[in-house]
């Protein structure tokens, strides 16, 4: 898979602030909170237009909090606690449990009658270390935002958990960011939900390639 961008970790860095109202609005609106543009850019700017709920006020502070985490913890290196750490951070006061931990029910999907196997079934220890050794950086980050998106390791927040942590590795290696336009959403969930029902990620790894990553040339 070609890169796309090869910009600086500095230069995505800032161009990932820039795009950071942006990328919480998709993020929001990909997990089915239905945000508007112009009230998460108040909700950004500390003004209160009385048009969130207050359960969807925590869910954005939580996406605005999981993004300076990942700013942040950009070095670190990317490990299933890692990853249990950036699900506490976008969860938080939302009466998830377990938070920051992985789910322990079974859990159904939108669309698909697919379920899920429950993460003590699961070593995902393993699984991220083979998505790890993809030599492509690309690739890799966006095999690891399909991956954590079927896994279903959470009960809640799986999708705003997968994009924070692709993003991280994204930002870290200069390849831009992965941001699903909320216009597409109707175009992505049923590659989605296909992926989920085969483990075949090939379709919707070449929307995501053609459509969902953003950067600047150099």
């Amino acid at each position: 898979m070609k890169n796309k961008y090869n910009m600086t970790k500095e230069d995505n860095i800032f161009f990932a602030k820039r795009k950071l109202i942006d990328n919480i609005y998709r993020s929001a609106n990909l997990e089915g909170i239905a945000v508007t543009f112009a009230d998460t850019v108040s909700f950004m700017n500390n003004i209160n237009t009385g048009n969130i709920s207050v359960d969807d006020m925590l869910k954005l502070k939580g996406l605005k909090d999981g993004w300076q985490l990942v700013l942040n913890t950009l070095d670190e290196e990317l490990t299933i606690d890692y990853i249990k750490k950036i699900h506490f951070q976008i969860c938080k006061g939302q009466n998830i449990n377990p938070l920051g931990n992985f789910r322990d029910k079974g859990v159904g999907i939108t669309g698909t009658t697919w379920r899920p196997k429950l993460p003590s079934e699961c070593n995902y220890d393993k699984e991220l270390e083979d998505i790890m050794k993809n030599p492509n950086q690309l690739e890799r980050c966006i095999d690891i935002f399909c991956w954590i998106q079927r896994s279903q390791m959470f009960l809640d927040g799986n999708k705003r958990v997968a994009n924070l942590v692709a993003n991280k590795e994204m930002i870290k290696n200069g390849q831009g960011i992965i941001t699903i336009p909320v216009e597409q959403i109707g175009e992505y969930l049923p590659l989605l939900i296909n992926y989920y029902e085969t483990n075949d990620n090939t379709n919707l790894k070449k929307w995501l390639y053609d459509n969902c990553i953003d950067g600047i040339e150099d």
